[in-house]
């Protein structure tokens, strides 16, 4: 399986702009569905960070989606839940496992074929047992001692 390094994927991006909205405040309302709805968008502005970038073709639509997919996947994401990561190692592994399954494993749609192979980076579909061959593969488990009874 061939793969690219982060350098040589840092390389790929030949441009990138942002975009930041500034939201106003809302009157204080009684309704629950009103206080919970987001605020008004006041003003928008576009800025380039590095490349030769359109402002007419600068969106938070890829961002958003990924959010509302991350959301959608984990239930860790979503309000009120008790599927949380009491330790911030563990929540990063969590994350770390979604986003091979959904970049590696997963065939997507509109692609017709899993982003990193649409992308170029790997020329295979990666299975559940690949990822965890890998993840073994990078973690070894450690060597147990002998089992000692306690003293009665």
């Amino acid at each position: 399986m061939p793969a690219m390094t982060l350098a040589e994927t840092a390389i790929e991006i030949k441009k990138w702009a942002k975009k930041n909205r500034l939201f106003g405040n809302q009157p204080i309302h009684l309704d629950v569905d009103d206080a919970l709805s987001p605020g008004v968008c006041v003003s928008a502005k576009h800025e380039t960070v590095f490349g030769n970038t359109d402002h007419n073709m600068i969106s938070t639509s890829h961002v958003e989606r990924q959010n509302l997919n991350m959301r959608m996947g984990m239930r860790r994401f979503t309000r009120l839940t008790n599927a949380f990561s009491k330790k911030i190692e563990n929540h990063c592994h969590a994350l770390a496992l979604y986003f091979v399954f959904y970049n590696f494993a997963r065939i997507h749609k509109t692609l017709r074929t899993s982003p990193a192979q649409a992308a170029g980076i790997t020329d295979e579909l990666l299975s559940m047992e690949d990822i965890v061959n890998m993840i073994e593969a990078a973690n070894p488990p450690k060597k147990r001692g002998r089992y000692k009874k306690k003293a009665a």
